[in-house]
């Protein structure tokens, strides 16, 4: 249990620093010319969702993690690599890995994308933007896509986590604007401020690109990959459903009510687990009288 609060304290830490680079990078966008790339309402927004997300996420592992996971852990291969560095080349490929499989089912899956959306529905592109989440990931049981194959391969429960908390504290600083791009090796191994760019674009070309965390070569490997420069011009946002509130608790409630509102006025739980846009080819006009029924 102290180690979990030991990496939740780093997670604290982690967040202060988060701030004052959120500070500089609008400071430099103010020298700049272009203080619109800052909007304060929203920063706010993003802020409060961040908070909201860390504080259930830590509660999660907390008294979750640290109850089941060793539980979980004996029922698995239980591996033990042959050297630490071996190990901790193992744990970071894997950790990543999953990342990319579950960032990708959050994309693919109407479920997984009530938890993701929230990230996504800012029209803006900064770090405040990292830290735009859905405090529901977690209770909605996504998260155990990401820890139960660590567990059942085998790493200690203490590794995973700071494993898990790294991958995330460097996509934190991918989301910005201000970095264009970065050596030619780099940019083909490792997910850059130029490939997430992509991936948080909403015209044609760039929606379900570049899932990878910290590594982008499984984007690469399995065809999700979109370089910048092919991209078009990226328009951040989700679109037709762009919600129009800064609401915290809006911003992480919305699409899961209008999800199991589509359940129900469908009749059709295939909507949990098709793509978010399938309910609106498949039953346009009862989802529209739905929407227009709900004022």
């Amino acid at each position: 249990m102290q180690d979990i609060l030991h990496a939740l304290q780093f997670v604290l830490y982690a967040g202060i620093a988060f701030l004052g680079v959120i500070a500089l990078e609008r400071a430099y966008w103010l020298r700049r010319q272009r203080p619109q790339a800052y909007e304060l309402r929203e920063t706010l927004a993003n802020i409060s969702t961040g908070f909201l997300y860390k504080m259930c996420d830590g509660v999660v592992v907390a008294v979750l993690v640290t109850r089941f996971y060793d539980s979980v852990r004996q029922f698995g291969l239980q591996y033990q690599p042959e050297s630490r560095l071996l190990g901790i080349v193992l744990l970071f490929l894997a950790t990543d890995f999953l990342f990319y499989v579950l960032h990708f089912l959050m994309h693919k899956l109407r479920y997984g994308w009530c938890s993701h959306v929230t990230h996504h529905s800012s029209e803006r592109f900064n770090l405040s933007t990292a830290l735009r989440q859905n405090f529901l990931f977690d209770l909605s049981g996504l998260a155990i896509l990401w820890w139960l194959p660590l567990a059942l391969i085998g790493f200690d429960k203490m590794s995973v986590v700071v494993a898990i908390e790294l991958n995330l504290f460097y996509q934190f600083f991918i989301h910005t604007e201000v970095v264009q791009r970065l050596p030619r090796w780099y940019e083909a191994i490792f997910n850059t401020p130029s490939h997430h760019r992509v991936h948080h674009g909403r015209n044609p070309g760039q929606i379900d690109t570049n899932f990878g965390g910290v590594l982008i070569i499984w984007d690469r490997l399995f065809g999700t990959f979109v370089d910048e420069r092919d991209a078009g011009p990226i328009v951040y946002g989700i679109g037709h459903r762009q919600p129009r509130t800064l609401n915290p608790l809006r911003l992480n409630l919305d699409e899961w009510f209008a999800m199991w509102r589509d359940v129900w006025t469908c009749r059709d739980p295939r909507i949990l687990w098709r793509h978010p846009d399938w309910v609106e080819h498949e039953y346009p006009l009862r989802r529209n009288r739905s929407l227009l029924g709900s004022g």
